[in-house]
């Protein structure tokens, strides 16, 4: 039988101490470049391979983050945010020395969040990623909170934020911008496909919207709210009812792009010149964006750079366990209106 390569095979190869070994594979700052590469190499040549289980037993520190994404099993998925976030995340965790594990948990199910639960109990991460809806659960985040347990939320409420370190963009401005760009345009009649009741960001953009319809001067009348699900399919049969209707709106806002991509869908179906009949905008600026036809006008949501900054904020809330004021950071990175073919002045 082979016998593996020990730490202090790594360290006689190198002719450094088993201590340096350790500080080298730990990302200890204080070790010399020069001896750092000797390090590396001998664990290149050796082909070690570190004892994650001895690791986290000498340390307290399973250097694993959980990331938790909110998915019925049951409906379509998100084509993108998900992805777009954990990639994010991945490369953060690549480059603190962390490594990401991805949970899925179904919001209508109870004891997917008592599992949510059960990952801070089970001390086998360091800390949690939560996504909406969970990250605006207060009795959840405060029940993490309470095992001492680091954690960041995804694009939370303002009621959410005040109880834990948060990252995302200011929807309720987004939304604003978006209302005000189309009233810009001379529209004065809308659809507004929203996400579910308990997605908090997702409100935050009808309410920016709203706000804009009421400083352009227009009746809250002009816009006919819809509560969708985020899916293409939701995006398809909300779109059909309205855009059948008479008098049509002159422009179909969604909550994101899956749901305008499915609009766009309902519209060609029906005849519909787009956006000469009618004007629909997304929300995220995901790649479905750009590749269906026309391609949409949205709001660039920076997921990848929200997933890594949510990784840089809860390293440094499992670094800085005593200071409260990392606990409770809020930052907002910044969005952008992204004009495409499926808007038009009317």
């Amino acid at each position: 039988m082979i016998r593996k390569p020990t730490i202090d095979d790594v360290a006689a190869k190198a002719g450094v101490a088993r201590v340096t070994v350790s500080r080298v594979l730990n990302n200890s700052p204080n070790v010399r470049n020069e001896v750092r590469e000797r390090v590396l190499a001998a664990v290149s040549a050796l082909g070690y391979q570190v004892n994650a289980q001895a690791r986290y037993l000498a340390s307290g520190s399973s250097r694993q983050l959980a990331l938790v994404h909110a998915t019925d099993l049951d409906a379509e998925p998100n084509s993108y945010y998900h992805s777009g976030l954990e990639l994010g995340a991945m490369r953060a965790c690549a480059e603190l020395g962390y490594v990401l594990v991805t949970h899925t948990a179904n919001p209508a199910k109870p004891e997917d969040r008592q599992r949510i639960r059960g990952l801070a109990d089970s001390r086998r991460y360091d800390g949690v990623i939560l996504t909406p809806p969970y990250s605006d659960d207060v009795e959840l985040v405060e029940d993490l909170r309470k095992l001492d347990f680091p954690i960041v939320l995804i694009s939370a409420g303002p009621e959410a934020g005040q109880h834990a370190a948060s990252v995302g963009i200011d929807d309720r401005l987004a939304g604003f911008e978006l209302g005000k760009f189309l009233v810009g345009q001379g529209h004065d009649s809308f659809v507004y496909i929203d996400g579910p009741a308990d997605h908090i960001s997702a409100g935050l953009r009808l309410s920016g919207f709203l706000e804009a319809i009421s400083d352009a001067g227009l009746n809250a009348g002009v816009v006919r709210v819809l509560t969708g699900n985020f899916t293409f399919k939701a995006g398809v049969e909300l779109s059909a009812q309205a855009l059948a209707s008479q008098p049509r709106p002159s422009a179909v806002v969604c909550a994101n792009d899956d749901m305008a991509a499915g609009a766009l869908f309902s519209a060609h179906r029906l005849g519909l010149n787009i956006p000469a009949d009618v004007s629909i905008t997304g929300f995220d600026d995901t790649p479905v964006s750009e590749i269906v036809w026309p391609p949409l006008t949205t709001v660039h949501q920076p997921l990848r750079q929200i997933g890594g900054k949510a990784v840089e904020l809860l390293v440094d809330s499992i670094q800085n366990r005593h200071d409260k004021d990392a606990a409770t950071t809020g930052i907002h990175v910044p969005f952008q209106l992204v004009e495409r073919a499926s808007t038009a002045v009317r």
